[in-house]
């Protein structure tokens, strides 16, 4: 059975004082993981999102990457979304580039000046990296998994130099499974500024899921679409028709609904509060699949179909 009440993790008490800084609540807009290029309802699963936030009117929207390959058919899903807020932000994901699109193909076709950069909103910095650097030392195969020793610098030449509130944006997780191949390196540079840094954010794993490492919470935002199952437990979820067109779908677990969430900064009550956005599996669900996927020893599954309400507090 879901969790769907509050789930409360504690915020580190350093940052507090910098989050008082803020003398308002700032609302962020969160999807990711789309994969339009998978998913056969892409489009209408970002319109719920963008309809979402017409209602909630944020104060910027992101999406964390894996979006849209920047093929010419796509060009409408992204121009939606930057045309949905005056505010938004982009991250680049290890699928965006695929079937040989360049990064910079990316970046003209979203409207991007850089593939890492900062943004202001509220008086709440957002560090915005790109964990689709070649040149691990411990690089195994498949996508690059990294963030280079240019980002680490900017990074962290920007935190000594700011001196608000801020958070940390990433496809790749920095923290927690799945984390790029110099986590430990960036975790060393976060939390030695944990008094600024109030949360670190990230997609890619397609798990709802947070950590606390070095006095930093690192926070896995679900995707808006499915769980990669791979190629082992290719079976069908739609209709036959739907599957011949688009062959990837076999290979997910795909939710029912659209997945996203709002975050809340709230320097009065000293918190950040997770939207609940909860689903339900389209067909057979990973752990039908493959049970060693199952939550064990009374942990909560972190392979579920939405994002859970939580609160990140001090208390």
């Amino acid at each position: 059975m879901l969790s769907t009440g509050v789930v409360s993790i504690a915020l580190p008490q350093e940052v507090l004082a910098k989050l008082g800084k803020i003398n308002r609540v700032v609302r962020l807009g969160v999807i990711t993981d789309l994969h339009h290029d998978i998913m056969h309802d892409g489009h209408k699963r970002l319109a719920t999102f963008l309809e979402e936030m017409k209602k909630i009117r944020p104060d910027a929207i992101l999406q964390m990457g894996d979006f849209a390959i920047p093929k010419k058919e796509s060009q409408g899903l992204v121009d939606d979304f930057n045309r949905a807020h005056d505010t938004v932000m982009h991250v680049i994901g290890n699928h965006d580039t695929d079937l040989g699109y360049s990064t910079e193909q990316v970046l003209k076709a979203w409207g991007i000046e850089n593939r890492y950069y900062h943004k202001d909103v509220d008086g709440l910095r957002f560090f915005v990296l790109d964990g689709n650097d070649k040149g691990s030392p411990t690089h195994k195969g498949g996508y690059a998994n990294y963030v280079g020793s240019e980002q680490l610098e900017w990074l962290e030449t920007g935190l000594k130099q700011y001196d608000g509130p801020c958070v940390i944006v990433s496809h790749q997780p920095l923290g927690g499974p799945d984390a790029v191949d110099n986590a430990a390196d960036i975790q060393k540079i976060l939390s030695s500024h944990k008094d600024k840094v109030v949360i670190a954010i990230n997609g890619h794993t397609h798990i709802d899921y947070v950590v606390k490492l070095g006095g930093i919470h690192y926070l896995h935002i679900n995707s808006a679409s499915y769980y990669w199952v791979g190629g082992k437990y290719r079976h069908e979820s739609y209709s036959k028709k739907v599957h011949a067109q688009y062959h990837h779908l076999a290979s997910t677990c795909p939710y029912k609904d659209a997945v996203f969430t709002t975050l809340e900064f709230d320097s009065h009550s000293g918190v950040v509060k997770v939207g609940g956005k909860m689903s339900e599996w389209v067909g057979k669900s990973p752990q039908q699949l493959d049970p060693s996927k199952a939550a064990k020893n009374g942990e909560d599954d972190m392979i579920v179909p939405g994002v859970r309400r939580r609160v990140v507090s001090k208390v």
